[in-house]
């Protein structure tokens, strides 16, 4: 699922950029939204199940789907991707509904099987994605598609959130000898909340002004939280840098929108803060750590791993900071930025294809 999502960032950006440029007529994800939907419940959700499928085996000791079931899996998705193609869109809508709801089936299974209880919302979020796809795509008369592509954005942010604070103080922590990167319970517990409320202000569309207040608190609160990692530490380790750097994005987008909120801004500009920076970048430093750790190879970034740190952060610098900066040449950092994207995982497919389709170096299961 890693090198599929990763083929698939590489040719959808590039496909989306040269038409947003001109160079091809609107064959592919006509609309910024259909972009959106497909970097969301494309990209986002097959890195997110490749993740899932063997994490959930770590925590339960349960198989997960592996073999002929995962290629269904795989092929599912695939077809997703490849029926925004066609004529037949409602068909592409009901495959991308029906792909996070059976990963939710995939994981619901061993969860419940090992009573892992910790991990059940991932179930009930995974069902929240499907019903939201269809939200987007089939009841956009009654719902609008804007709000629906928000809340999927949101419930991703709160995934991020959640494992961001699992995993990377334990990271760093490990990484870096001499840091003490620390978890506080009152500071994890707003965190989490700030989002989760942020998801019913979404829902309920309430006034700017409100989620120009709940934005700029939650930043506030993000921003301790990744101040209490010791991020200063970690920049001579690039495994660790990328997710700390990866979340920073996630402080950026709620600030950017909060000045959406009260109008000094574009919207596009928020969003993609959070989908190039944080969430781009958070997954291809998941994606490099965790293939290197499931295959026995050691936890040690390569050239190539941290030029596609480097390469996706500054797509999202450009994206963000070059069209707001330079705003008479938007149509340029937006390629640009594309191709920075494209570059980045079109060298993670490059360097990880041996890596993630042959068996672990000592013979265990992945």
């Amino acid at each position: 699922m890693y090198l599929l999502a990763a083929i698939f960032a590489t040719l959808s950006v590039a496909l989306w950029s040269c038409q947003y440029a001109g160079y091809l007529p609107p064959i592919y994800t006509p609309g910024a939204q259909k972009h959106g939907h497909e970097m969301l419940y494309g990209y986002t959700l097959g890195v997110v199940a490749g993740f899932l499928f063997t994490a959930v085996r770590n925590w339960t000791d349960q198989n997960t789907p592996t073999g002929a079931t995962l290629a269904a899996f795989a092929l599912l998705w695939i077809i997703g991707r490849l029926l925004v193609f066609t004529p037949y869109l409602t068909a592409a809508a009901w495959v991308s509904a029906a792909f996070p709801v059976t990963v939710a089936v995939g994981i619901a299974i061993p969860l419940l099987r090992s009573g892992n209880r910790r991990n059940y919302f991932f179930v009930a979020l995974l069902g929240l994605l499907g019903v939201l796809a269809l939200a987007m795509d089939l009841w956009s008369r009654i719902w609008d598609t804007a709000v629906s592509l928000q809340l999927g954005l949101d419930v991703i942010l709160f995934l991020l959130v959640v494992m961001a604070g699992r995993v990377i103080p334990i990271f760093t922590n490990n990484g870096v000898p001499g840091t003490h990167a620390r978890r506080h319970p009152t500071l994890e517990s707003l965190s989490l909340g700030s989002v989760l409320v942020l998801i019913a202000a979404d829902a309920l569309q309430t006034p700017s002004g409100v989620i120009a207040a709940l934005t700029f608190a939650a930043a506030l609160v993000h921003a301790g939280r990744l101040f209490l990692w010791q991020t200063w530490r970690t920049f001579r380790t690039p495994l660790v840098w990328i997710l700390h750097a990866s979340y920073a994005w996630i402080v950026v987008h709620l600030m950017l929108r909060m000045l959406v909120a009260i109008g000094a801004i574009a919207a596009p500009l928020a969003i993609h803060a959070l989908t190039i920076g944080a969430i781009g970048g958070m997954t291809l430093g998941m994606m490099t750590r965790t293939s290197k750790g499931h295959t026995a190879r050691s936890l040690i970034a390569d050239r190539y791993d941290l030029a596609g740190y480097c390469l996706v952060q500054l797509a999202a610098l450009v994206r963000v900071f070059g069209a707001m900066l330079f705003p008479a040449h938007y149509r340029e950092t937006v390629v640009a930025s594309g191709a920075l994207w494209c570059a980045a995982f079109g060298l993670f497919v490059i360097r990880y294809w041996v890596v993630v389709s042959e068996p672990r170096l000592d013979g265990k299961p992945g």
